[in-house]
């Protein structure tokens, strides 16, 4: 018995002087604890760096666009979060968040990549808009004459079915609209829901450097998730 509780005082001298080590490391941790302009300036510099990486993103890959109203019906629904495109066509303006409308609508514009395809779905901006965007169907290309008959569309004397176009969106305002050539270096768009769209019939064509990117995308809600068809194959 004498033996083990020789044994045992042994190993508590052992194992206290480690335990002391341990309080004294913790101890000496609290002591060093950054101070709070360090802590918060590592999160600034974490906030610019993610603001560094997703800012070229934003502009030269995708957004994402949040569908806002029902011009665009049936084929994108209120609410819905689209994924807009800008690796085959885009624009960015050099224009800070907290500028106002007139400031953003003058900033300096880009276009990226090449030109849009007739019946693209796209985000685009209207003029004395400012920042404000629009997800529109480009129906005209430069040089394209342009018209709506009986509620069809016509583009250089063809008539288009536009298998998008509920049919009970094809008499109302935008029941008739006379030919119309779009000048060279613009875009005709319209809303998908032709009675139900601000777009080149009131406000008239649109410049390239208006052109966002291309609508590819439905992203949300998770159960509408589906790719929207552009160009010649929605026919």
């Amino acid at each position: 018995m004498s033996e083990d509780r020789e044994h045992l005082s042994a190993e508590a001298e052992t194992l206290q002087p480690a335990a002391d080590e341990r309080s004294a490391k913790k101890a000496k941790k609290e002591k060093e604890k950054k101070p709070v302009w360090r802590e918060i300036l590592e999160w600034v510099l974490t906030l610019l760096v993610a603001l560094m990486i997703a800012l070229p993103v934003r502009i030269f890959i995708f957004e994402p666009v949040r569908v806002d109203g029902h011009s665009m019906d049936d084929t994108l629904a209120n609410g819905e979060i689209m994924y807009v495109s800008k690796t085959s066509y885009g624009s960015f303006w050099l224009a800070m968040p907290w500028w106002d409308a007139e400031g953003q609508q003058n900033a300096r514009r880009f276009t990226i990549g090449g030109d849009p395809e007739r019946f693209d779905v796209v985000i685009c901006r209207y003029p004395d808009r400012g920042g404000t965007n629009f997800v529109k169907r480009v129906v005209g290309l430069p040089g394209d004459r342009v018209a709506i008959l009986d509620g069809h569309l016509f583009v250089n004397g063809e008539r288009y079915e536009e298998p998008y176009i509920n049919d009970d969106y094809r008499t109302g305002s935008g029941y008739l609209f006379p030919e119309y050539t779009v000048p060279e270096g613009y875009y005709f768009v319209m809303g998908d829901h032709r009675n139900n769209s601000n777009d080149s019939r009131y406000i008239g064509p649109i410049t390239r450097d208006m052109i966002m990117g291309k609508v590819t995308q439905v992203l949300w809600p998770l159960s509408s998730w589906r790719g929207v068809p552009n160009g010649l194959k929605v026919q």
